[in-house]
């Protein structure tokens, strides 16, 4: 659940801490107030656009930071994002916008925007004021209907995902293969002496490192030998002035005075190891320029060596890898060219099994929906039935077509409703309001929110459009949803406020000449007023009051 929401200078709202509780939290207050805005940060917070023109006029950056709580599924989904979470299931979000940038950050880690989309489709639920236009689109359907077949649907629609690619790609290559036998002939004669100019080469893998180390070795070969001869005499003992010599002499004074003076038998050993290290590097350098040699027929064959290999790679790949693959793909190519009619029948066997594996797939899925259509028929009617449409009908059409296969399988899904007595049923986006079909989508939530695991329902204006009984039934279903779910909902509906188990206050002041939102919790006498407030009633008298305690009396029995 949403434990903490924390905002710093963000559009009117200079500094804001809210703690949210179980079940329902309110937040209510007068149109401009702000409301939205909290709702706007906790979406920012969550990966959704945000502009510079966000942050206060006069700062440099806005911050917001959300503290959530993770029930077991959550974590484990989490973690396999391959992110941290405390014992305690404790997880923060920060995100900071500055001009140009923002960072997003979960327990101090830095995240992308991408990550944190995903995350939050884990962390909760959240139902803007326009969301129910999603139930106008026909895609739509097919997602709930799956959501709640549940997983095996999304198993099969990968599977049916990677046939269908194999499938287009069969397709293609059989559209592509040619039917004229002087042009297969050609293209034969073409693969043949390029299979030929690869094997000719008996290249091995790692060939071309080896020659390309032996080429700089020859090319450098007369200046390698110099280098050595050098350093071979100047560190030898054949010269009066090489430092074998010299080190030598030393050894023999430093000798001389050790029995002189204990503090040089120190010195002396040491100059005397140093003279054997010497010793055994000149040895070791003898035999490496004794080693040394310079062909000149190798140096040229090691050439057109290299000269010969880079040719295929200019031709064939850049290593002698991608040759030998492409030695594999033309042998691969040649061989079907040569045996054609064999090739083009075991496509053709291969596109009709991909077929048939498909239309397999597609009808597991369809029965899978199905199966699921009719209980969910009947959740949804029930949770439509609570929200005031008093006789409605509903039908979740699935209408299967083998010529229209795509990777969520073969269906046509549609909703089809009717509302009022004696209408028929037509689809969902021909018959609702807009207040209808917000109230749709409360239906909708309250029943696939019992088959999710995300503990976090939040509702920006639920009631838009619904006034009277029909507030009442939404208020009602909005508190059984409570009861299990973390509700967050912005309301200008005493009906729905007065079922509140935390309740927030929205309201705009002007404070040293600026304008700024603050939120503060309400206690129960503060709830009171405030659903007075909402009663429409332009004093707060104690008869409005007094309505206002009748209504939450209500709410709460």
């Amino acid at each position: 659940m949403l434990e903490n929401l924390h905002v710093k200078d963000l559009a009117l709202i200079e500094e804001a801490d809210i703690s949210f509780g179980e079940g329902l939290n309110i937040m209510s207050g007068e149109t401009g107030a702000g409301k939205s805005i909290i709702l706007g940060s906790i979406n920012m917070a969550l990966g959704a656009k945000a502009s510079a023109d966000v942050i206060r006029s006069g700062k440099e950056s806005a911050l917001i930071e959300l503290s959530f709580r993770l029930n077991e599924g959550q974590i484990e989904k989490v973690k396999e994002m391959d992110f941290e979470v405390e014992e305690d299931g404790e997880v923060l979000l920060t995100r900071k916008i500055s001009v140009g940038k923002s960072v997003c950050r979960l327990n101090g880690q830095t995240i992308s925007i991408g990550q944190l989309k995903e995350l939050a489709s884990i962390l909760l639920d959240m139902y803007g004021q326009h969301e129910h236009q999603t139930l106008l689109k026909n895609s739509t359907y097919s997602k709930m209907l799956d959501n709640y077949a549940g997983e095996q649907v999304s198993i099969y629609q990968n599977e049916l995902k990677e046939e269908l690619r194999q499938y287009k790609n069969k397709l293609a290559e059989r559209e592509s293969a040619s039917s004229d036998e002087a042009i297969r002939e050609r293209q034969a004669e073409l693969l043949r002496f390029e299979i030929n100019e690869i094997e000719s080469a008996a290249l091995k893998e790692g060939e071309d490192e080896e020659l390309e180390k032996r080429y700089r070795f020859l090319g450098n070969a007369r200046k390698i030998m110099e280098s050595v001869a050098i350093t071979h005499q100047v560190t030898g003992y054949d010269d009066e002035a090489s430092a074998g010599s010299l080190l030598g002499i030393g050894v023999s004074r430093l000798k001389e005075i050790t029995a002189y003076d204990e503090e040089a038998i120190n010195l002396y050993d040491s100059l005397v190891t140093i003279d054997s290290m010497l010793s055994d590097f000149n040895r070791e350098l003898s035999s490496y320029e004794d080693r040394l040699s310079f062909d000149e027929g190798e140096f040229r064959e090691v050439e057109d060596r290299l000269n010969l290999i880079n040719k295929l790679k200019s031709k064939y790949g850049d290593s002698i890898e991608a040759i030998i693959k492409s030695w594999d793909e033309k042998s691969e190519e040649l061989c079907k060219l040569d045996n054609y009619e064999e090739y083009l029948s075991k496509l053709d066997k291969d596109i009709e099994e991909l077929k048939k594996n498909m239309l397999a797939k597609c009808a597991a899925i369809s029965s899978l929906r199905k199966s699921a259509a009719a209980p969910l028929t009947e959740s949804l009617k029930a949770a439509m039935e609570d929200l005031n449409f008093m006789d409605v009908r509903f039908e979740i059409r699935i209408t299967p077509d083998e010529d229209r296969i795509s990777e969520n399988g073969y269906d046509s899904i549609e909703f089809l409703i009717s509302l009022n007595t004696g209408e028929e049923l037509r689809p969902m986006q021909n018959v609702a309001s807009g207040g209808e079909l917000s109230r749709i989508m409360l239906a909708f939530k309250s029943v696939f929110a019992q088959k999710d695991d995300v503990p976090t329902l939040i509702f920006d204006e639920i009631d838009a459009g619904i006034s009277g009984v029909t507030a009442y039934k939404v208020a009602q279903k909005m508190g059984q949803l409570s009861k299990d779910h973390q509700l967050i909902c912005i309301t200008h509906l005493p009906q729905i406020a007065a079922m509140a188990d935390e309740h927030f206050l929205i309201k705009k002041e002007a404070i040293d000449g600026r304008t700024v939102t603050n939120i503060s919790m309400l206690d129960e006498e503060g709830s009171v007023k405030e659903l007075a407030r909402m009663l429409g009633a332009d004093m707060v008298t104690d008869s409005a009051l007094e309505n206002a305690r009748d209504l939450k009396k209500k709410a709460k029995g």
